[in-house]
């Protein structure tokens, strides 16, 4: 039975990348489940908007499982005294998975980014994981007219997985609403992953990931992004004020 860490009343499982990998390919070499099992990667983003927006805390705990996105929920986690163990960040588990489905002849189904950046990345999946079987993708500029048509070529693919580069929380929202439709075994929201696999954007040397410095990477790399950060002191504070209502 897992253990948990509660951040910002959201149980977070105590669980390393090998044994959220193993947690997950359980799941695909399983029977095909009548509602898929989503995956949240929990970043302090949504864990702050989980607690006004009841629409997605409803969402998250649904979740079949939560992984601890990003070194805010981490650090959080070791200053409250009951430690996650690592990062468990959405890319990182996406390239794991590939390079597991690469050996198990995983199906994949890409969901999002822009169509360059969505068929370079499928192109780049396929030539480094040519085991891993990319079944259908489609790119991430559609409006609600086109929802039903995408969902029912996801669904006729049937993939083992369903990656979705939406962004959060539009990724999650996507998931939930079509749940029992998607006719995917697992599916879990990525950020911009793609963008990474597609070599749009740099992915940070291994030195700054291992120094949980990879968001300032970002940060210096994209500016842009400076905005998105006023978040993380926010999230640090509330998050160790917390105090269940």
């Amino acid at each position: 039975m897992d253990s948990y860490t509660n951040i910002m009343g959201i149980p977070v499982p105590k669980l390393t990348m090998a044994q959220t990998v193993e947690r997950i390919g359980g799941v695909v070499e399983g029977e095909r489940r009548e509602e898929l099992f989503h995956v949240v990667t929990l970043n302090p983003e949504i864990a702050m908007a989980c607690q006004h927006d009841l629409e997605l805390r409803g969402i998250v705990d649904r979740a079949g499982l939560l992984t601890a996105d990003g070194i805010g929920i981490v650090m959080v986690s070791r200053l409250k005294g009951n430690p996650l163990p690592e990062r468990v960040t959405g890319c990182d588990l996406l390239l794991e998975l590939l390079a597991e489905g690469d050996g198990r002849r995983w199906t994949f189904y890409l969901l999002g980014a822009d169509e360059q950046t969505n068929e370079t990345a499928a192109q780049v999946i396929r030539a480094k994981y040519p085991g891993a079987v990319v079944a259908g993708r489609h790119h991430g500029y559609f409006g609600a007219e086109d929802e039903e048509r995408i969902v029912e070529e996801i669904r006729w693919c049937s993939p083992d997985f369903l990656i979705v580069a939406l962004g959060a929380p539009n990724a999650e929202r996507f998931i939930h609403k079509y749940r029992r439709q998607l006719n995917a075994k697992v599916a879990m929201g990525v950020g911009g992953s793609l963008d990474i696999i597609a070599g749009k954007v740099p992915r940070a040397p291994l030195v700054w990931r291992k120094l949980n410095a990879e968001w300032l990477f970002r940060l210096l790399n994209q500016p842009s992004r400076w905005r998105r950060q006023l978040i993380l002191p926010r999230f640090a504070v509330r998050a160790l004020l917390y105090r269940r209502r």
